[in-house]
């Protein structure tokens, strides 16, 4: 019919500016109740219209517009998603990026930390891998852990001697610094949950596993702080969705990919999927600018100026790397993405 809708298809936003007008309404009416107190920097508005500026060259592994592709609901969960914990997509906190017909809001490492610098007060965020024969030492008290000792000595130093990795989180108050430890079995235990092969030679976990597990454990501890500090229900609700749903939207989205293609393996006991063991991207065949751009489109779902922005440049002539390197250092700070139910939660 000639004036059939989007919303009557099932598919694209019909009047793409009224999700935004009903997020920001929502998300007033919220704050007048005070159910919401968002940083005093925070403008609503401005995130938002960064929002639809990013989403309005977003598009999905087909090359599909988002805002066409995506569900209207999903659309508007994903602006709430972003919204409540205060995030920007256009600093690097945030990135939107589609799953078949739904739309998520992936919060980035840098995100993760900027909500705990704003909702738990956090002043400086460290984190240190420990090797074998480096002297350690931590002690607990009322359920808290503190680093006691970590001496090092240069040699111990090797990519296959990672033992652990923690994290130290400071405040400008006179609160005592919160600290998360994982062992290597815990952090590779983490990985296990990516969707591509960490074990391979020329994963990012293989190829710098020492960044890679600062930034596992930066995560777990940035998480549990927010958890334990905010009283607000409304923004642990939009924050740990992540969390709570990342393993099957991930579930999910591996089965709709790999449906009448190849035999999908289940372990019998786990009941959880065997992934086949591909080779990853080898990013020193990433030659050109254009290829590294495309890559990073293929496997992250960056836009061009989306890795511009985590590159630190504005053009592509600014780029002193290789191609390569400018891969692997995107590849280094990708973070699982968040899911969204498929009606709006509000």
């Amino acid at each position: 019919m000639e004036n059939e809708t989007p919303e009557k298809k099932g598919t694209a936003v019909a009047k793409p500016f009224d999700v935004v007008a009903s997020v920001t309404t929502k998300l007033r009416t919220y704050t007048d109740n005070r159910e919401l107190v968002l940083p005093e920097n925070y403008s609503i508005e401005n995130a938002l219209k960064s929002a639809w500026l990013a989403l309005q060259e977003t598009v999905d592994k087909e090359r599909r517009p988002v805002l066409q592709a995506c569900s209207q609901a999903s659309i508007a969960n994903a602006l709430l998603d972003m919204a409540v914990q205060g995030l920007n997509p256009g600093k690097n906190q945030c990135y939107f990026i589609a799953y078949g017909k739904k739309l998520i809001c992936q919060r980035s490492y840098f995100g993760t930390m900027a909500v705990a610098e704003r909702v738990a007060g956090a002043s400086d965020i460290w984190a240190e891998v420990v090797y074998e024969g480096d002297k350690f030492e931590y002690a607990i008290s009322h359920n808290r852990k503190t680093v006691t000792k970590h001496e090092q000595e240069l040699e111990n130093v090797k990519p296959g001697a990672i033992v652990a990795a923690y994290c130290v989180i400071e405040f400008s108050t006179n609160k005592p610094s919160f600290t998360e430890i994982m062992t290597i079995e815990q952090i590779k235990k983490a990985w296990a949950k990516s969707k591509t092969d960490t074990d391979s030679p020329t994963s990012v976990h293989s190829q710098f596993p020492e960044e890679m597990a600062k930034r596992t454990v930066t995560n777990r501890a940035c998480k549990a702080l927010i958890n334990s500090s905010s009283d607000s229900n409304l923004f642990l609700e939009h924050f740990n969705r992540s969390g709570e749903e990342q393993t099957a939207i991930e579930l999910e989205d591996e089965i709709e990919e790999n449906a009448n293609r190849d035999v999908i393996d289940v372990d019998p006991k786990t009941g959880e999927i065997v992934k086949d063991k591909t080779i990853d991207r080898n990013p020193a065949g990433l030659k050109t600018i254009e290829a590294m751009l495309k890559a990073c489109f293929d496997d992250f779902g960056l836009q061009p100026k989306q890795v511009l922005a985590e590159l630190g440049v504005s053009k592509q002539t600014e780029i002193t790397e290789s191609p390569a390197g400018c891969y692997t250092r995107i590849a280094a700070v990708r973070v699982g993405p968040a899911a969204v139910e498929e009606k709006p939660s509000f």
